[in-house]
């Protein structure tokens, strides 16, 4: 679907006097990202992680918390980490399970929910488990916000919760020991918009400075800032597979977690970039790790465990130290990702078939499948969010139940319309771009659906929601070259909030358009602008795959209107720019 273009307004002249220094197109770039001050700019543009990574006191209840933790490790007593069934949340586990182990801790077990028969988050069955297993606290990872009657039942039980989450906040918070959430009202914590597993990673910053004031290093001789810094990995994949604003902290945290994920230590990453032909045999990466390597082939697969089978697969393989037993995980978790790949392809298009029978001039889409695995739901929600620009709510009914997913759009809050209606839920969550939930009852599927409907249009009636695609900048195409390339390299790494610069060029001719890939559903297109230079532009799924088949479409001469980033190309060696496609139109 092509949206409507609009390209973004040049900075005020007063914005580009205050910066003289910045090239214009960085100071573009800087102030349509909403960095307008000095400091602003220096913590975007020149991360440091010895002053852009906040005290983890600063957290209203971290003292709280490690003192508990501290009583714990003293006492003996059986600690249980709880996380998430995806990648934030396995990457929340793994870096709390590296800090027990690093403080010599054996009496901890980590739980990942199933999400089939567990659920989303705490549920009572599982506390009076951990109860049973002797448990006297719970650290929750990437969940806990929404479970008041879990963490009643918990206090009832003897067992003290530590809350560490980021999801959206309840009316009632639950009574927990200590709440880790840079989000609840009164919270002293400056960065509003860490991930589950930066969250976590705060929190083992706090304990290990607490360790540290006693103990000159870790049991194993390692200092412990050496020790936090390797962790950075974990908290880099959480922060870009959960797509938080990657600026301030949270860039910082990912910026750095990158160099750590590319000479990353542990055996189960190495095995998995290796089953994902990232790695070489000898150990060597055909190509640096990017957010966009996390983003398209590191978290998928991570993610894979919980939809398709138990993340338990991508917990384990993340934190053994066993190359054997990495092996084979990092195997299954590719395999799961394949099948979740196939699955997927599959239900969308029986989602899109419901969709075009009756639902085109709907403005909020609604798709009920029978039997669907509930880890597929957001995928084809988010897909079908993307090929018709609206918001998107995927069901599916399994044993009696109906469980589902909602992807949005800009403009339309999605979790504040859920908390309107908590007498449809047997349990929610989520952001304002996406959703999770369990109907009360089966039979609430048309009032959920006339009522959800309903707070759209009294969200939206006075904006406009049609489709657009905002771009960065016109530019000519002789201006592509290695020196814009080194200052976009500036803005990395790439994400929410801070995504890759998109530039439009008006009339360019073509001099070829054809199609690539084995099955041809790319496309290549040859290109030239004001002069005779010839560029390379690809598109994905843009050649014979679904909407307009450009190959048939374009023939050379033709003059087109394009939206592309800028990127990289490398292979045997080689390095070349290359031009990707967003969009693109026949000039009038």
């Amino acid at each position: 679907m092509i949206r409507r273009w609009t390209v973004l307004d040049e900075p005020p002249t007063a914005f580009l006097e205050e910066f003289p220094n910045l090239p214009p197109i960085v100071a573009r770039l800087l102030y349509h990202r909403g960095l307008r001050t000095q400091e602003q700019i220096d913590e975007f543009m020149n991360p440091d992680y010895s002053t852009d990574v906040h005290d983890p006191y600063l957290f209203k209840d971290m003292s709280k918390a490690v003192e508990r933790i501290f009583q714990a490790l003293k006492n003996n007593e059986k600690i249980i980490i709880h996380g998430d069934y995806d990648a934030d949340g396995v990457s929340a586990a793994v870096i709390l399970t590296a800090l027990f182990r690093a403080l010599n801790y054996q009496n901890f077990d980590v739980f990942l929910p199933h999400r089939e028969t567990d659920g989303y988050g705490l549920n009572k069955k599982n506390v009076q488990m951990f109860s049973a297993q002797g448990a006297k606290l719970l650290i929750s990872c990437d969940c806990g916000i929404s479970n008041i009657a879990e963490v009643d039942l918990a206090n009832d039980l003897g067992v003290d919760v530590i809350i560490t989450d980021h999801h959206s906040i309840p009316a009632t918070l639950p009574k927990a020991y200590a709440i880790i959430h840079p989000k609840i009202g009164d919270e002293t914590y400056p960065d509003k918009t860490l991930c589950g597993g930066a969250v976590a990673f705060k929190l083992m910053q706090a304990v290990l400075k607490k360790h540290a004031a006693n103990q000159a290093t870790l049991p194993n001789g390692e200092r412990h800032e050496t020790f936090a810094k390797w962790q950075l990995d974990m908290a880099a994949i959480a922060s870009v597979a959960d797509m938080v604003p990657l600026l301030g902290e949270s860039r910082t945290l990912t910026k750095y977690g990158l160099i750590v994920l590319n000479k990353t230590k542990r055996v189960g990453l190495q095995k998995l970039l290796l089953e994902s032909r990232l790695l070489q045999d000898d150990g060597t990466l055909k190509k640096a790790i990017t957010a966009d390597t996390i983003g398209w082939q590191i978290a998928p697969r991570i993610n894979a465990a919980g939809r398709m089978n138990h993340a338990n697969v991508a917990y384990k393989l993340l934190a053994t130290d066993s190359p054997t037993e990495a092996v084979d995980l990092a195997f299954e978790l590719d395999q799961n990702n394949r099948d979740r790949q196939a699955l997927t392809e599959e239900l969308v298009g029986d989602a899109k078939e419901q969709v075009e029978r009756d639902q085109m001039n709907n403005p909020l889409l609604f798709v009920l499948g029978r039997g669907w695995p509930t880890g597929i739901v957001g995928l084809i929600a988010g897909k079908l969010k993307e090929k018709y620009q609206k918001p998107a709510i995927v069901m599916t009914e399994n044993k009696g139940e109906i469980t589902g997913s909602g992807r949005s759009v800009e403009g339309f809050n999605l979790i504040a319309s859920l908390q309107t209606l908590p007498e449809q839920f047997g349990k929610f969550g989520g952001h304002p771009m996406a959703c999770g939930f369990t109907l009360a009852s089966p039979d609430h599927v048309a009032s959920f659906k006339n009522r959800l409907l309903e707070k759209y249009h009294e969200k939206t009636k006075d904006l406009d929601l049609s489709p657009k695609l905002e771009i960065d900048a016109e530019i000519d195409l002789d201006r592509i070259d290695w020196e814009l390339y080194d200052l976009l390299q500036k803005f990395e790494p790439f994400g929410q909030a801070n995504p890759k610069p998109k530039y439009v060029t008006y009339a360019a001719a073509v001099i070829s358009a054809e199609p690539l890939g084995q099955d041809g559903k790319h496309l290549k297109i040859m290109a030239k602008h004001k002069s005779n230079k010839v560029r390379k532009f690809v598109g994905w799924r843009m050649g014979n795959g679904e909407g307009t088949n450009w190959c048939e479409q374009l023939q050379a001469g033709d003059k087109i209107d394009i939206v592309y980033e800028v990127g990289i190309n490398e292979w045997n060696g080689n390095r070349e720019l290359q031009l990707t496609l967003v969009e693109l139109r026949k000039a009038v």
